[in-house]
């Protein structure tokens, strides 16, 4: 049985894409049909979790993803020839049924709790931005920050800025967005792609808006290493790069929850070195940076929020179906 359960992942129509397989004990798989389908990912926990060598098991249909924890005795392939088999069976039996009306209640309460979250953190971290923004410009502190970093320069800081910088282009980004948005549609997430390049295309086109409108002057500190024309507030690196590489990194933390906070901190820490370059750079008020993050995240929570809110809930597959023990069925 081990083999056959081997030759059912490699099969060309395979159900299962192995995801994360590097712990003996713990795995998890890309399950085709399980994103937005709450009916699949109850009836995979409850079969499952019925078989012995199984101890426990968590579907995600928000990411397709399920993470199994299994004895060790077990192979990594014949897990996953189980839960290939059990996704099989599943629009064969039809003994039990979950009502439509009971998942789309539980899809409500977790997109209002998620969006509660999202909203709360998305209107702090604005609010802080925007108070930076005001106190740094009331006090007149842009031109004191700017000559305070320029000590830091050096030949060898000024050529790791400048490909630093290059990450928050204008091209670039679009060229991240349109390569991530490939990645996604191969992963059968294409509300995830549409998404990202709205908020990527948006965000950009709102930045010339405000650029346009504000029209502000660069800073003339020192000479530039790098050119740079149009207006200065709000800085379209940083505020572009927000929209991006967070978008990114929020669905990335969909895909693999297990690394959520490695995964943000990362996104965090990215955004932060761009909009630092064109402070390095000179060619940026710290009140350009801290603007352009602030409208950023502004028009990126309005991206996810429209994102969660439009996901459908997928009542019309079917949610019948029976709850056949397992134990025993397979050998190891």
């Amino acid at each position: 049985m081990y083999n056959e359960l081997s030759r059912t992942i490699t099969h060309k129509d395979s159900l299962i894409t192995p995801v994360h397989t590097a712990v003996t004990g713990r795995a998890r798989y890309k399950v085709y049909g399980l994103y937005g389908n709450k009916a699949l990912k109850k009836y995979l926990e409850s079969q499952l979790s019925q078989h012995r060598a199984i101890e426990r098991v968590q579907a995600n249909s928000d990411t397709g993803n399920i993470l199994v924890f299994y004895h060790p005795n077990w192979s990594q392939s014949a897990i996953a020839g189980l839960i290939q088999q059990i996704v099989s069976s599943y629009s064969m039996d039809v003994s039990y049924t979950v009502p439509a009306q009971v998942v789309d209640l539980e899809r409500e309460v977790e997109v209002g709790e998620s969006t509660k979250v999202l909203i709360t953190t998305a209107v702090g971290a604005v609010g802080v931005l925007a108070v930076c923004t005001l106190l740094v410009y009331a006090r007149g502190l842009d031109e004191r920050v700017l000559l305070t970093i320029q000590k830091l320069h050096s030949p060898l800081l000024d050529t790791v800025m400048v490909g630093v910088t290059l990450f928050g282009e204008g091209v670039t980004l679009l060229l991240v967005s349109g390569l991530y948005r490939h990645w996604l549609l191969r992963h059968n997430r294409r509300r995830d792609a549409n998404t990202l390049m709205v908020a990527a295309f948006g965000g950009i086109g709102l930045n010339c808006l405000l650029k346009l409108l504000f029209a502000r002057s660069r800073p003339l500190l020192w000479d530039r290493i790098v050119e740079v024309s149009h207006h200065s507030f709000p800085s379209g690196h940083s505020m572009v790069s927000m929209i991006v590489y967070g978008y990114i990194g929020y669905t990335l933390a969909k895909q693999y929850p297990q690394y959520r906070n490695q995964i943000s901190a990362l996104a965090v820490a990215f955004i932060m070195t761009i909009g630092f370059s064109r402070l390095y750079l000179g060619v940026h008020w710290l009140t350009d940076v801290t603007a352009g993050y602030a409208a950023g995240l502004v028009w990126l929570t309005a991206c996810i929020l429209f994102n969660v809110k439009s996901t459908p809930v997928e009542s019309s597959i079917q949610t019948n179906y029976s709850v056949p023990v397992l134990a025993g069925q397979f050998q190891n």
